[in-house]
């Protein structure tokens, strides 16, 4: 049995198997130079020339993403914002783009802003209403779709396959925001998309001590290239010892988002029933119109994330997330912690978060406890 027919999570698991061949070492070691020697004739034959291009330690890490998204080759960044943004600053000014009405609010704030003053042309739309993306594409002038499935913070969920098909219909490139699916439960490159991005901040570093981003391509085309050579300019990568935490991170993936994605399924059916929820927001019950989409493009479960609606309202979810005594009141996603969020507070004016919206990041803690204590917040909210 070779490596290419170990499992995902053997894959990694055992971060490909790598080992270093000088010592025999099991872990990698890391690189902190910043430059590298030239040969006597002023050539760079082994390869690395300046850190700021290229880092020994992202290599196994690359490496690891591109087997475990199917991809043909990854990127690491420094920052999830660093490795999203990279995708449009690879357009040209004047050039079209699609993107969902709900998606990760920072990066929402930086289309409507910066993308748009540079000349980038931004139609956002209801990626659910497949109609509604058809009219909004520009056979010829646009250039990318972009999707977040499931969405940042009502977790619905996008046909990947269906909206490849309308993106390339159109001449576009698709790329997917698949944070929060990873590649444990979605896969989206077999499904049809160009781009996988993730935050790698959030569930493939899994520990809340790194900010990070990766890209996933299917192809290393001339787009690829030119966000290749933007990471170069630009300067967004990863330090060595931060490469080395998020490569440790990744070892323990899968055991991690399936607790989740197990917690975060108990502590929904049990918040359908508590007299203080108004809605529970996650993929993984029944009841939701895009269920069966979900169960279909998310293999294994349906993720970490959910979101309650409180009855009382904007006061009473502010009261509730104050009364938590486990949960912790954070921004983020994706630890062993779990976290609770009063979302609008954070998105501001013009967010379309209900103002009565909070947010989980369900962690890998025991579920009955966790759920104890969300029950207790809202009896005290």
């Amino acid at each position: 049995m070779g490596k290419k027919d170990w499992t995902p999570q053997t894959q990694a698991a055992q971060a490909l198997g790598w080992t270093d061949a000088e010592t025999g070492a099991v872990v990698l070691p890391v690189h902190p130079s910043t430059t590298y020697l030239r040969d006597e004739d002023n050539l760079y034959r082994r390869g690395r020339q300046y850190a700021r291009a290229d880092n020994p330690s992202f290599d196994q890490p690359q490496a690891l993403l591109s087997a475990l998204e199917h991809g043909a080759q990854a990127l690491i960044f420094s920052s999830g914002m660093a490795a999203a943004t990279s995708c449009f600053l690879a357009l040209h000014p004047g050039d079209h783009v699609v993107v969902p009405e709900v998606m990760y609010w920072s990066l929402r704030a930086w289309l409507k802003s910066y993308a748009q003053e540079w000349g980038l042309h931004v139609d956002g739309v209801d990626m659910a209403n497949l109609e509604a993306v058809r009219a909004a594409l520009k056979p010829g002038l646009t250039k990318l779709v972009w999707i977040e499935t499931p969405s940042n913070p009502l977790w619905q969920i996008t046909d990947i396959a269906a909206v490849a098909e309308l993106a390339h219909g159109a001449g576009a490139q698709l790329a997917v925001d698949s944070t929060c699916a990873t590649p444990v439960l979605t896969r989206p490159l077999t499904l049809g998309a160009d781009i996988v991005m993730h935050s790698a901040t959030k569930y493939l570093n899994g520990h809340s001590d790194v900010i990070a981003g990766a890209l996933v391509a299917k192809t290393c085309d001339d787009y690829w290239q030119r966000i290749t050579s933007l990471r170069v300019r630009l300067g967004s990568v990863l330090g060595p010892f931060e490469t080395y935490l998020l490569t440790r991170g990744m070892r323990t993936l899968f055991v991690r988002v399936q607790a989740a994605c197990a917690n975060a399924l108990k502590i929904a059916l049990a918040m359908r029933e508590n007299p203080h929820v108004a809605e529970v927001l996650y993929p993984g019950l029944v009841h939701r119109p895009d269920h069966a989409l979900a169960t279909r493009q998310m293999q294994g479960g349906f993720g970490g994330m959910l979101s309650l609606r409180v009855k009382g309202g904007e006061a009473a979810a502010v009261r509730t997330a104050a009364a938590v005594r486990l949960w912790k009141r954070a921004t983020s996603l994706g630890g062993v912690e779990s976290l609770i969020e009063h979302r609008g507070s954070v998105e501001g004016a013009g967010s379309p978060c209900p103002m009565d919206l909070l947010r989980l990041s369900v962690g890998i803690e025991t579920a009955e406890d966790l759920i104890a204590d969300l029950e207790q917040a809202l009896a005290a909210g």
